[in-house]
């Protein structure tokens, strides 16, 4: 399928935005499958740009803020400098468009881990839009607090095929030095949870 990005390009340019070296693949991350953990985002009125829907930069603030929200209430991450042993520096992210989104619709964040190295983590995220149906999807307290897993039920409210998918990878740093550091095994334990099957 092209992405209604990649029609609106150049016929030169489109072969390099379409092109991938495994299809297959990029089109399973489109499902929910590919992802163990899900958040909803509400979005904002300030995410929407000028052509009504949400700016591509915004997504970026998405896929954080599901990746620090799993990191914190499954992984046991310390955000404050003085008690953290380490903070998670982001060197490289990467966001491909299919389908826009915009306020006031509330998407479901999705995120799975494909390595798990030494001091550094590789994920790859997702962000599906909610069903076109007459009962807008819900996210109660527990939603947000918690997230849910691959399986809840709560993923029916949302479309099969992801409007969004990025991938983006972390390298923790002892903030005392900046210099990269071993992952503990607890927190790797919480990443691993997350690891993709290798079919898909």
């Amino acid at each position: 399928m092209i992405s209604w990005v990649s029609r609106m390009l150049p016929r030169n340019v489109r072969s390099l935005a379409t092109s991938s070296e495994n299809p297959r693949a990029e089109d399973c991350h489109r499902h929910h499958e590919a992802y163990g953990y899900f958040l909803p985002i509400q979005t904002r009125w300030q995410d929407n740009d000028q052509y009504g829907h949400v700016n591509n930069a915004v997504y970026y603030s998405y896929f954080d803020t599901i990746i620090n929200h799993y990191l914190i209430r499954y992984c046991g991450l310390k955000t404050g400098l003085r008690t953290s042993p380490m903070v998670g520096f982001m060197v490289t992210n990467q966001c491909t468009f299919y389908t826009p989104v915009g306020f006031p619709q509330v998407p479901v964040a999705a995120l799975a881990v494909e390595k798990v190295g030494h001091s550094s983590v590789h994920y790859r995220l997702a962000l599906f839009p909610p069903t076109p149906t007459k009962e807008p999807a819900t996210a109660d307290q527990h939603d947000l607090n918690d997230g849910f897993f691959f399986g809840h039920p709560k993923l029916a409210q949302f479309d099969a095929l992801a409007s969004t998918t990025g991938s983006s990878v972390h390298v923790f740093v002892n903030p005392a030095t900046n210099k990269p550091t071993g992952l503990p095994e607890d927190f790797r334990r919480g990443l691993l949870r997350l690891m993709r099957p290798a079919s898909l």
